[in-house]
């Protein structure tokens, strides 16, 4: 949160504070779960394509594992930036 959003949370009463805290707590659950499931559905749709065995052959597995890297990688060098630009145009205020 930049620090005009954190100011406006100081003049709330207790009960608001803990209601906006609840609330940003489920958005980020959410968001989390978001992530979550489109890394599992790229990578399945990406990598998995033979269903003639219950576990997955050793190519896909390596596929789904590259895919899952690959994905976390971008969310955090994404994040990593988002945070840049968020604080460059904190300083600008």
């Amino acid at each position: 949160m930049d620090k005009n959003m954190l100011a406006v949370l100081e003049g709330l009463p207790e009960e608001d504070k803990n209601r906006m805290s609840a609330m940003i707590d489920h958005l980020q659950l959410r968001d989390s779960l978001r992530m979550y499931n489109s890394l599992v559905e790229r990578c399945f749709t990406d990598c998995v394509d033979n269903f003639t065995r219950k576990t997955l052959q050793k190519q896909e597995e390596t596929c789904v594992t590259r895919c899952a890297e690959k994905f976390l990688k971008h969310s955090m060098r994404v994040g990593m930036r988002f945070a840049e630009l968020n604080s460059q145009a904190a300083t600008q205020d």
